[in-house]
């Protein structure tokens, strides 16, 4: 026999591109595919909060928008200090603390008391976002911690040839820069060149010594320190740092000469962010610092524009006495992370009810699958199953396309909601098990929303964690008693079903809606067994006190019900012949019939109020008839 080779392998045959990674880039004003410069590896840099104030839902947004991957958040300690120092005493914004300011301000020499009240904001801002569960950035850095680079960095883009000197403040060289071949000055939006409204707008204080400036488009990288104002030592005098080149140092020295991805709020394009890409060339002399720029879009309040000056504003502390911080996240994840986002009654309600879904999704699913599911049995699949299984398959597709497609949460949400309703027509189904599809398809809805950052604590298991602390699971610690409870329950009812025992039945029924409620436990009686469900005491007080209304407004109707239907009773006792008689504030004289003829003033009744009387006194004598029959019979 001759020596055999293997046979040829033909590879399969690929039938259809999955789909690629894209982002709105800003710089292009479309979407893009993602390529990070260096493999794996994303540099991101986000800018962060100005810590002066309690952080709004504006930063609650944009850091929920910025979970996944690397991110260097910055904390500004020093931007816009002078005018909040007082905030140590009473609201910053207050007349009092202005006239403060004002009256006291140049007499300010420490630097220490400008760091104590942004590092108060800056604990109270990490709460907040570990409230929100937000994870902690790679890197953080601050302003204060970060001069003596600023400072270096500046002095490269004057050797660059792109800033100058003046009266001891620097100021960055924008027609110098524009006019050089390889750059090009607003990037984002060059529209905006020349806009000195929003210049001024953006630079605050440091605009106010216009002549120092060669051009009214130039910025100020470093700004001649007054009386009173925070100041480091510097090689063109004592001063503080511009706005922009803050996040250019800070970011550059991270991530050094390239970012991919830079991220921040829609209204700091122009001119944070256009200043931040070109002092950051300026500096690298080269172009293209930031490879992606994704702005979030505006924080309407009830339909107006979030504005703190404006006092249109709702802090995260104040949401989260409102709402969860997994429904501020659901309403987050129901819009595009680029669209404008109404934070409103509706917006919330929409979130309320896409968490109750997920929620009552995995409660059932856990039930059944503690009916009788064990993930070491094998079996064939029946069709359902099968159906199912390629239900699941067909939203991981899903999924990931959305999340391609420039991080469509709200596309996500929509296919994970498909596959849920595709498991409770599964369990609705007559030959229904607890299967190895049921189980995957809910810890893959559980994992996507872990993603999300809308499951709290470690990655597995199914559903959002109920009450769990120091790594120890609530449901699991409890559930065990908890179903022989609900069983011993059950053979109590079937007991005192069989004996007509009303008093147990009772027992039972109290245990299900006084005792259990008050220990976060749900009981629901199906025709063939009790469901047991672990959720939060007080949404199930909620649902207590929402019964006891319901029951209350049932039992207040029907007392209205039988009073009137007393009353008709009533009506129909009286003779024809008296009806109108007692009515003396109406009529004065009457028939032989006992029907009014005259008024009380003594006129008579026209032919037409005759007429309707008449009308009234038939259908009373009908009614009256009706009395003396039934009596009779009686």
């Amino acid at each position: 026999m001759s020596k055999r080779s293997q046979p040829a392998w033909s590879p399969p045959v690929r039938n259809k591109e999955r789909p690629v990674l894209k982002l709105y880039n800003s710089l292009s004003r479309q979407k893009e595919e993602f390529i990070p410069a260096n493999g794996n590896r994303v540099n991101w840099y986000s800018c962060g909060p100005t810590v002066y104030d309690a952080s709004h839902m504006g930063h609650a947004r944009i850091a929920a928008s910025v979970k996944a991957l690397k991110v260097a958040i910055e904390s500004k300690d020093n931007e816009r200090i002078k005018n909040s120092r007082c905030d140590l005493l009473t609201s910053a914004k207050s007349p009092i603390s202005d006239w403060l300011d004002y009256k006291y301000g140049e007499t300010v020499t420490d630097n220490a008391i400008f760091t104590t009240l942004p590092r108060y904001w800056e604990n109270e801002f990490h709460k907040d976002m570990k409230a929100l569960n937000v994870l902690p950035p790679d890197v953080l850095t601050r302003v204060s911690e970060y001069v003596p680079k600023i400072i270096a960095y500046i002095q490269k883009i004057i050797s660059n040839g792109f800033a100058y000197e003046s009266n001891g403040s620097v100021y960055f060289n924008v027609s110098e820069f524009d006019g050089n071949e390889r750059h090009h000055y607003a990037r984002l939006v060059p529209e905006a060149y020349g806009d000195t409204k929003s210049l001024q707008e953006g630079e605050g204080d440091l605009t106010d010594d216009a002549a120092e400036k060669r051009s009214p488009n130039d910025f100020a990288l470093w700004k001649r320190s007054k009386a009173g104002e925070p100041s480091w030592d510097s090689p063109w005098g004592a001063g503080r740092p511009g706005w922009h080149i803050e996040c250019s140092a800070m970011a550059s020295d991270v991530c050094q000469n390239k970012l991919d991805i830079h991220t921040g709020g829609v209204d700091l394009k122009f001119p944070h962010h256009d200043n931040e890409l070109a002092q950051s060339e300026a500096h690298f002399d080269e172009p293209g610092w930031v490879n992606y720029f994704l702005h979030t879009g505006h924080l309407m309040i009830a339909g107006c524009k979030m504005s703190k000056s404006l006092k249109n504003f709702i802090t995260i502390s104040d949401a989260l006495k409102r709402h969860t911080a997994r429904q501020l996240r659901f309403g987050f994840l129901l819009h595009g992370w680029k669209e404008t986002l109404d934070y409103s009654e509706n917006t919330m309600e929409m979130a309320i009810q896409t968490e109750k879904q997920f929620n009552e999704f995995f409660l059932t699913v856990k039930d059944a699958l503690r009916s009788g599911y064990d993930e070491g049995c094998g079996g064939g699949w029946e069709p359902e199953e099968q159906r199912l299984f390629a239900k699941l398959s067909m939203a991981k597709e899903q999924v990931h396309a959305a999340l391609c497609d420039n991080i469509d949460t709200r596309g996500a949400i929509d296919a994970l909601r498909e596959l849920v309703c595709a498991c409770h027509v599964y369990l609705r189904g007559a030959r229904a098990r607890p299967s190895p599809a049921l189980a995957a398809a809910a810890r893959y809805v559980t994992d996507v929303l872990h993603v999300f950052g809308v499951v709290e604590g470690p990655r597995g298991g199914i559903g959002f964690p109920v009450g769990d602390a120091d790594g120890v699971s609530l449901e699991e610690t409890v559930m065990p008693y908890l179903e022989a409870l609900s069983a011993f329950r059950e053979r109590v009812r079937e007991a005192a079903r069989a004996g007509q025992g009303g008093a147990v039945l009772a027992l039972c029924d109290a245990l299900r809606d006084r005792v259990l409620p008050d220990l976060g436990v749900r009981l629901e009686d199906k025709p063939d067994r009790t469901v047991v469900k672990l959720v939060s005491k007080e949404e199930l007080l909620k649902e207590r006190e929402e019964k006891k209304r319901l029951e209350a407004e049932k039992q207040r109707k029907k007392q209205e019900l039988l009073e009137a239907q007393r009353l008709k009773e009533e009506q129909k006792k009286i003779s024809p012949a008296e009806m109108f008689r007692k009515e003396t504030d109406k009529y004065s004289k009457f028939d032989e019939k006992g029907l009014p003829t005259h008024d009380h003033e003594g006129k008579e009744l026209s032919k037409g109020l005759l007429k309707k009387l008449q009308k009234l006194q038939q259908a009373q004598e009908k009614k009256y008839n009706e009395y003396l029959t039934s009596i009779n019979t009686c």
